[in-house]
């Protein structure tokens, strides 16, 4: 009778190893990649050359280090169980987005780093839950705007870095919530002080520099190299019209047209990526790379081993039943 029992528990153990592997498990004592400390909450993910976030990382992490990774995207809802996080480190990855939402449920967040990745815009309120938050590192990105009200609701901010990006201009009003900020990082970026929209900048940070704010001297134009600060109305006399700018067609053109036959309406040249644009076609933003790939050859492995083990521990079962 011992044949059956002894088939049993091994039809168990290797369940449980499978259920395990099907998670993903997390920490290095767990088989995983990752360095977990209980005592502590911190868990460091850092230079494992992830291209995805584990999925069991424990709930009451406090302190979560992702850096030096091959992250290009987030889910959504990736980080929504760790609402006791404190500290979250992403930066030196590939992000090229933020999905809307992904931070809502980080409202203990105290510092996140997003510094070193590929970020060439914001979501609308990607901010917006985390009133908590006292450092937030954004230089060496390539954002080239950011969205009205971005920080509007982070007023414990102390620590804020957007130098060594593409930004030109600053929202009306962006700076105005930051009630706590001392310390603020604007340099290398392309300010453009012939454009009437920096004035509020200037103006805003013309007023910190007299309030004892640092770093509000490090914003230059992009021509000349003359501190933001120091634009005045005269130099930023001209409306502001960028490449991305929509122009209306003026309505007489449209009229014309609308009144000449079809022989007479002149064919226009449609640059390719507009056309494409126009029928919903997107270039994909990545192929998978060699360590996804084998990433996922190498878990499909294991997966077909673990059902193949199951399977003869549940024939094995099967057998000693019958003699029994």
């Amino acid at each position: 009778m011992m044949g059956p029992v002894l088939a049993a528990c091994l039809l168990i153990i290797l369940s449980t190893a499978w259920i395990s592997q099907a998670n993903g498990a997390t920490c290095k004592k767990d088989g995983g990649v990752c360095t977990c400390n209980d005592q502590t909450k911190n868990v460091d993910c850092s230079s494992k050359g992830l291209t995805a976030i584990p999925s069991n990382i424990p709930v009451d992490t406090d302190r979560l280090v992702l850096n030096y990774n091959k992250l290009r995207e987030l889910e959504p809802t990736v980080f929504h169980r760790l609402t006791k996080l404190r500290l979250l480190y992403l930066n030196d990855n590939k992000l090229q987005a933020l999905p809307a939402g992904v931070f809502d449920q980080l409202v203990e967040l105290d510092e996140l780093h997003l510094q070193y990745n590929e970020l060439k815009s914001l979501p609308q309120g990607i901010f917006d839950k985390l009133t908590k938050l006292s450092i937030l590192q954004l230089s060496e990105n390539k954002l080239q705007s950011l969205p009205h009200g971005v920080f509007d609701k982070l007023t414990e901010l102390k620590e804020l870095s957007l130098q060594i990006n593409q930004l030109r201009r600053v929202p009306e009003g962006a700076f105005d919530k930051l009630q706590n900020i001392k310390d603020l990082r604007l340099e290398e970026n392309p300010w453009d002080c012939t454009c009437n929209d920096i004035l509020y900048m200037a103006k805003w940070l013309k007023k910190k520099q007299d309030e004892g704010l640092g770093g509000v001297d490090t914003a230059g134009c992009e021509e000349g190299g003359k501190a933001v600060l120091e634009i005045t109305e005269e130099e930023a006399a001209e409306d502001c019209v960028y490449p991305n700018t929509t122009t209306a067609i003026p309505t007489t053109i449209i009229t014309t047209l609308a009144s000449s036959n079809d022989d007479d309406i002149p064919e226009l040249p449609v640059p390719q990526e507009n056309f494409q644009k126009f029928l919903g076609y997107q270039e994909p933003d990545h192929l998978p790379t060699q360590p996804q790939c084998l990433m996922s050859i190498s878990g499909y492995l294991g997966l077909m081993m673990s059902l193949v083990l199951t399977s003869a521990a549940i024939l094995y079962v099967i057998h000693f039943l019958k003699k029994a």
